[in-house]
């Protein structure tokens, strides 16, 4: 018996001495590289110990996520957020104790203003349906005002629309396919579907990447797309076409998109047929033409003189040529690729932007006419009610929805090596993202968030969330006192010139 230990204590001790001379010699073999190379001053004159710099950069927003930051610090989205969207999508309890983790002083800060009698659950009235595009042929009757944004197949794996498409279906909302073109993964849950088209015509491209009137044709045949989505820029890259590194255009990808496979997909910084208003209402009515369904636009607004233009060019040629929605981005959008002079700096934020966009369309009488769907890290149930109360009529999330799948905010969208499967084509990483369950959680995450807003809009006392308006919100201001967000943004009056074209549609 003894000998058989000394046996194993033997071996032991020879595979030591082993590992060990391979790690003195990768050292050393470390050593030289760095010694040698020129590119990396801190390894030049570190070498070996130089490397943990990299590494513990790498690391950091890990523990910091995980460790250090408080529930209220991270961005793009801090962990109380990231926390109530998990327990939301779960269908758990979302009740805290205690006391609110949130600081309420930073100027900006919305409040609600609950009322002294607020309306009874048991006598509150259901969301009402919003119809979009009333005189087309085939009006969309939206159910939720709470729906799936832009997120293209393509930078979303096959397992992550598949759960998105039966979760809409589920939850009643609608989905928006992003540029990347229209998959059968979009349509295999049944869901109402908003089609975008992308300044490159993804989906709907003649070879020459002009429009193909035809492949409009067959997209707009499917019963379930709903609505065309005009896309001019969005909030993470406005003046930036889409981006889609060549690591992720397989096959099926670039036979949807139209180009070809293995090389990266950059659409174009805007579309070639659209220079000026005229040229934007134009391609508005050959679509809707041609699909017979309502189309509308998407942008980020930074410049605003152009609105003033297109509602006066609208009232030129007649009212029924206005788009009949408005996506509007938030400069603080997400994507899974873009620049960081863009995403950091580029396009006005939700705050300004929305009420900015809605009191322009009123002032022109186009309000009722022109529906205004907002989107750019709304994800929590009072980020979409402050919109309601700004001015939309929906609110759109893509972030939000991602969270639901699983998103751990790693922040590796762009590289193909997202370690949830939502964001890669990894067929090893998407193992790990189960349709059959995900889609519940989508559909949960929806539910949830449209019933809070309904708590908050029963506490303010009106029936349903589309009733809340800027008089139920007040922002803090530098003093620390809070002032009415209808005082902050006054509606202005409608032009004399434009009030019988209120009449005639109202």
């Amino acid at each position: 018996m003894t000998d058989g230990i000394l046996d194993v204590l033997s071996a032991l001790t020879y595979v030591f001495i082993v590992l060990l001379g391979f790690g003195l010699a990768a050292v050393v073999i470390l050593f030289v590289i760095d010694v040698s190379q020129k590119q990396d001053a801190v390894r030049r004159n570190y070498p070996v110990i130089g490397r943990f710099r990299h590494i513990f950069s790498t690391l950091g927003e890990f523990f910091r996520q995980y460790f250090f930051a408080m529930d209220r610090e991270e961005m793009p989205f801090n962990r109380a957020e990231r926390e109530w969207t998990a327990r939301a999508s779960k269908g758990a309890g979302n009740t805290i104790a205690f006391g609110s983790t949130k600081n309420l002083d930073p100027p900006g800060t919305p409040i609600f203003i609950n009322c002294a009698f607020p309306k009874l659950e048991t006598d509150s009235a259901e969301t009402t349906a919003c119809v979009i595009g009333e005189d087309v042929k085939h009006p969309f009757k939206a159910k939720s005002f709470f729906n799936i944004s832009a997120m293209s197949f393509g930078a979303l794996s096959v397992p992550a629309v598949q759960a998105l498409s039966h979760g809409a279906k589920m939850a009643g909302c609608w989905l928006n396919t992003g540029e990347g073109g229209l998959s059968p993964f979009h349509l295999e849950g049944g869901c109402d579907i908003v089609f975008q088209i992308g300044t490159a015509k993804y989906g709907v491209r003649n070879p020459d990447g002009s429009l193909s009137d035809d492949k409009l044709r067959e997209v707009a045949a499917h019963e379930t797309v709903r609505m065309f989505e005009i896309k001019l820029s969005q909030g993470a890259k406005p003046g930036k076409g889409g981006i889609l590194p060549a690591a992720k255009v397989n096959k099926m990808i670039a036979d949807i998109r139209g180009i070809a496979e293995g090389e990266p997909s950059i659409s174009p910084n805007r579309h070639p047929e659209i220079d000026n208003v005229d040229e934007l209402l134009d391609f508005i009515h050959h679509v809707r033409d041609v699909t017979g369904k309502p189309t509308g636009i998407k942008a980020v607004v930074g410049a605003y003189g152009w609105l003033e233009e297109l509602c006066e060019a609208i009232h030129k040629r007649g009212i029924a040529s206005a788009p009949d929605f408005f996506a509007l981005d938030g400069g603080d959008g997400g994507t899974g690729a873009a620049p960081m002079p863009l995403m950091d700096n580029v396009g006005l934020q939700l705050k300004e932007s929305l009420p900015m966009l809605s009191d322009i369309l009123h002032k022109y009488g186009l309000r009722d006419r022109v529906k205004i769907i907002a989107s750019g890290k709304r994800i929590t149930p009072t980020s979409v009610a402050w919109a309601l109360c700004a001015g939309a009529d929906f609110v759109n999330t893509a972030r939000g929805f991602m969270f639901s799948l699983g998103c751990i905010q790693s922040l590796k969208c762009n590289k193909n090596t997202c370690p949830t499967g939502i964001t890669t084509h990894n067929p090893r990483l998407q193992r790990g993202l189960a349709p059959q369950d995900k889609k519940v959680k989508v559909a949960n995450y929806c539910k949830n968030i449209v019933h809070e807003v309904e708590v908050i809009a029963h506490s303010c006392g009106v029936d349903e969330p589309r009733q809340l308006d800027r008089k139920h919100v007040r922002i803090v201001q530098d003093t620390g006192k809070s002032i009415p967000f209808d005082e902050l943004y006054p509606r202005p009056d409608i032009l004399e010139q434009y009030r019988p074209s209120m009449e005639t549609i109202g």
